[in-house]
């Protein structure tokens, strides 16, 4: 039994797009404006170019593939079963981290407007709706994810173009170029710490290719899904930091969208700002459900996860028990841990993600020249700067996620020495 292939480019391209675009958007352009002033609707692009090395490679590398997965299967297939389980543990960490960081967001949000929601059982069934909620939709088939996912996508990017749409005709006629001399006050550091600041705000692509075998000829669907959704969230990001700034000026702010609509669009701005919010988290949860069991399909199919996982429903043909799991362990951490918790765990693990992408596409030139795929130009080059450019975020590990890097690592180790004499498994049906 196989999968079906129902996810089309544009489909998929909303998917990449619903993980970029999250929650922190609402919270980073008053950060840009402390560090770079004026010159902070630059770092927009700047970030997006940094990113689009990793981009480039992850493309390149997923086009040689077609079967679920992702960053797992191209490191397994690279460099063997070790590194590979070490880079399946830290994705399916960073997933689970990042949907329950956004998952607490949710109900933090939604307290602003029902102030019962942010505590006790309320707070658990609210929880508990917007992860089964998703769930469900895709257990009965990843078309109908897909569907709930471009839906949600629509609705987020409404209030985000509503505020860049009035705040563009209102200030644009007074637009005044950036000058050097503004991008070069700052200084070193702040750029640097503005840089890694916009990366991670650029993460969640990586989520969005992992159910590669319900896409339709993901070769080509996958590089046009991850090059389109690139583009428009940099040219979201960049107008939404210019009206930022147009607006409330340089000074910092901690809910600088929320000041923006409630000078552009009244007092029924911060409501709006809230309600975006909401849609901008629960659309991130959709998205992973659709994406995360599919990783532990992926590592069950070739041995390195117990078989069930690995089970597909005879009649949607949906990978059933690993999304049932999944569901399972975000809802676990969603209501016992909090937002920042979730995020370092999240922000951890991608790391070893984005470095394993880079150098899984210089070691497939080098074992399969002749392979059937996507051939950036330049790409081993492209390849190291990614590397070097991820390894940066190493810098901004705290003690915590340091820890959590290294127990991460040895329960793959362990996991490696439990299953290493299987033979990778069929799905089971």
């Amino acid at each position: 039994m196989t999968f079906v292939r129902s996810i089309g480019r544009w489909a998929l391209t909303g998917l990449v797009i619903n993980c970029i675009i999250g929650s922190g958007i609402f919270g980073i352009p008053g950060e840009l404006n402390r560090l770079l002033g004026r010159a902070s609707p630059i770092a927009m692009a700047v970030g997006a170019l940094a990113v689009a090395f990793i981009v480039a490679s992850m493309a390149e590398v997923a086009s040689q593939f077609s079967e679920p997965g992702g960053a797992y299967l191209y490191a397994r297939t690279a460099f063997g079963r070790f590194v590979g389980l070490q880079v399946g543990w830290f994705f399916l960490l960073s997933i689970i981290g990042a949907a329950a960081a956004n998952a607490n967001l949710f109900v933090v949000y939604l307290a602003g407007l029902f102030p019962r929601a942010g505590q006790g059982l309320p707070r658990v069934l609210f929880i508990s709706g917007l992860i089964c909620l998703p769930a469900i939709v895709n257990y009965v088939g990843a078309r109908s994810g897909a569907g709930l996912s471009s839906i949600l996508v629509v609705a987020k990017l409404l209030p985000l173009a509503l505020l860049i749409i009035v705040g563009v005709a209102r200030f644009s006629r007074h637009f005044a170029l950036v000058h050097v001399s503004q991008i070069a006050a700052p200084g070193l550091r702040p750029w640097l710490g503005a840089l890694i600041l916009m990366i991670f705000s650029y993460t969640g692509f990586e989520y969005a290719i992992i159910p590669s075998g319900e896409v339709k000829d993901p070769r080509h669907a996958v590089p046009f899904a991850l090059v389109m959704s690139i583009l428009l969230v940099m040219a979201v990001y960049m107008l939404l930091q210019f009206v930022t700034v147009a607006t409330i000026g340089t000074s910092p702010s901690t809910r600088p969208v929320a000041d923006v609509a409630l000078v552009l669009l009244g007092h029924s701005g911060a409501t709006l700002v809230g309600i975006a919010v909401l849609v901008s988290t629960g659309g991130f949860v959709s998205s992973v459900m659709l994406h995360a069991p599919r990783l532990a399909y992926s590592l069950a199919a070739q041995g390195d996860f117990p078989r069930i996982l690995g089970r597909l429903h005879p009649r949607f043909r949906t990978p059933d028990v690993a999304i049932v799991g999944f569901s399972m362990l975000v809802w676990l951490l969603s209501v016992s841990g909090g937002f920042l918790w979730a995020l370092i765990l999240s922000a951890s693990a991608s790391v070893i993600v984005y470095v394993s992408v880079c150098a899984a596409l210089i070691q497939l030139r080098r074992s399969n020249p002749q392979a059937d795929a996507l051939r950036i130009p330049f790409g081993r080059t492209i390849a190291i700067v990614g590397i070097l450019i991820t390894l940066s975020l190493l810098s901004q590990l705290d003690r915590l996620g340091t820890i959590l890097m290294f127990a991460t690592a040895a329960v793959a180790a362990t996991n490696w020495w439990v299953t290493q004499r299987r033979a990778p498994a069929q799905p089971v049906n």
